[in-house]
């Protein structure tokens, strides 16, 4: 599947809680969202990352607009790197094959110090309160990121 693009409506494939619950893109029709995807869990990137979201979560309510990251990581992982950083941005986990992140094809084929593997492409998604996507971040740099996209979030 290609890159996710703007206008296209979100598909509602659920994604798995840390508490073991299940969300659903259709649960926040009626307001904005913003999906977060990134690698792992407790890496350096994919930490500043969650922490910059956390960081500004009360602004994104302010703006109308609800979080969420996601990653592969079971619901567990999640759950342990949630405490251990004091995330309060909702994380979801989307391990099952044929996914959201495969649907929207941002689990796609990777090349690192030659070497070929599938992994999450950091990408961020700003969804309408219609279900649409209305601004895509495709291989996101972490410095700034969530700023820019509360920035967008405002603006939408």
């Amino acid at each position: 599947m290609s890159e996710p693009q703007v206008g296209q409506m979100l598909p509602d494939i659920a994604l798995t809680m840390p508490d073991g619950g299940t969300v659903r893109p259709a649960d926040f029709l009626g307001r904005k969202l913003v999906l977060f995807f990134y690698p792992k869990d407790d890496t350096p990137g994919c930490t500043t990352e969650n922490l910059d979201f956390t960081a500004l979560a009360e602004d994104f309510a302010t703006a109308g607009t609800a979080l969420l990251g996601i990653s592969k990581d079971p619901p567990a992982r999640h759950a342990k790197f949630i405490a251990k950083h004091g995330l309060t941005a909702p994380l979801a986990s989307d391990a099952e094959a044929g996914g959201l992140s495969d649907a929207l094809g941002i689990w796609a084929e990777k090349v690192n110090y030659g070497r070929t593997y599938m992994g999450m492409v950091r990408t961020t998604l700003l969804v309408g309160a219609d279900g649409r996507i209305a601004r895509v971040w495709s291989k996101v740099k972490v410095k700034g990121h969530a700023a820019e996209v509360l920035e967008a979030a405002r603006a939408l």
